[in-house]
């Protein structure tokens, strides 16, 4: 630590499944992150990638703290650190880590260097590839940093073509103002959507004629939280899952609405934002009502995507432009969208239960293709 102490910290690196392709998942820096939790997520990885027909396959990983309590010097010590500690078990055909709450473009820079400066001298520039959502500079994607956020609003206009509904002049609500929920919420603006209440670890807030994104991005983005906004009315917990809104955006942490939030939302459509957000309780309650959910599976996956479209640019020492990105996660995001719903109305199940089923459809047809060895 900046003091001189030492201290000791607990990291996990869960890989899941990798018959489809190098394990891949994001790397979490937060004071709840456990074993379980991971190895969920881990799961949610190797099905998404299934799902959206990306070449990866399932990983997670972590370390339990708080990255607010510590200086920037801090965190670049505790992340070459843990790097140094992974060793051979990531790598760019093996493992690849990402961003995830918590962490940034900054943290994957490190440890790609890191896993750089302890590897064979001949093969550094071929090991960018180890680590994908890093700054455009050291090898990152234009389009990385939006990419989930953006993926959610491509499900969300899918949606709204498919369902006749006019986005200018609607109305949302959403839940985590981190990278994916305001870079949500900066792209429903474009669209005439206007985010009127929203809400983080720091509390919720709520604006009638809606929040300016961009300001309050970058409010939260000095600041650490929507805590102090000043264009915004502080209201509790419940009241924020009691506005009327077209669109609800859970994008923060799992299990966020459960039977006594369900009953409590009215919204027209709910698109998962973040892992896990609604538990099975809260599934069935929104069921019974008629709120159409789109899974994260499917919502959020525009990030892994990018993420594999870095990396394939650092495999082949290439740097797209931003439309090429956009144009190739435009393509993938819909024919994911239209792939789930086509399933889900021709065998009568929620698009959860489709996304799921094609997820691992995808997968036991590669089990079944390779054998068994010997």
């Amino acid at each position: 630590m900046d003091s001189g102490e030492t201290r000791l910290f607990k990291g996990y690196r869960i890989q899941h499944n990798n018959v489809m392709g190098p394990y891949k998942g994001g790397m979490r820096y937060h004071e709840q992150v456990s074993l379980d939790e991971l190895k969920a997520l881990a799961t949610q990885m190797t099905w998404k990638c299934a799902l959206l027909g990306v070449p990866f396959g399932g990983g997670k990983g972590g370390i339990k703290f708080n990255p607010h309590d510590h200086s920037h010097d801090e965190l670049r010590r505790i992340t070459r650190r843990f790097t140094h500690a992974l060793g051979s078990n990531i790598g760019p055909a093996h493992d690849i880590p990402a961003p995830d709450m918590g962490t940034n473009s900054q943290t994957m820079v490190w440890m790609m260097d890191t896993y750089i400066n302890t590897g064979p001298t001949y093969e550094k520039n071929d090991q960018r590839a180890v680590v994908t959502g890093k700054t455009i500079n050291s090898g990152g994607s234009e389009g990385r940093e939006m990419a989930t956020g953006q993926g959610v609003v491509h499900c969300i206009k899918e949606w709204a073509r498919e369902a006749r509904f006019d986005l200018e002049g609607a109305t949302a609500i959403i839940q985590g103002f981190g990278n994916v929920g305001s870079n949500a919420a900066l792209l429903l603006s474009k669209l005439g959507v206007s985010t009127i209440a929203t809400g983080d670890h720091s509390g919720y807030l709520r604006n009638d004629e809606g929040f300016n994104a961009h300001k309050l991005q970058d409010y939260v983005r000095v600041n650490g939280s929507i805590d102090g906004y000043p264009r915004g009315e502080k209201i509790s917990r419940a009241e924020f899952f009691e506005t009327k809104a077209d669109l609800f955006v859970p994008a923060a942490l799992e299990n966020q609405v459960g039977e006594e939030e369900a009953m409590k939302l009215d919204v027209r459509l709910i698109a998962e934002g973040a892992n896990g957000p609604i538990n099975p309780r809260g599934a069935a309650v929104l069921a019974d009502r008629g709120i159409p959910v789109i899974p994260d599976i499917l919502a959020n996956s525009g990030g892994v995507t990018v993420s594999y479209y870095e990396w394939v640019q650092n495999r082949n020492s290439e740097h797209w432009d931003a439309e090429e990105v956009q144009r190739r996660l435009l393509h993938m995001m819909r024919r994911a969208y239209q792939r789930t719903m086509f399933y889900a109305a021709e065998k009568k199940v929620d698009p959860r239960i489709a996304a799921y089923a094609l997820a691992l459809d995808s997968l036991a047809t590669s089990y079944k293709e390779r054998g068994i060895f010997p």
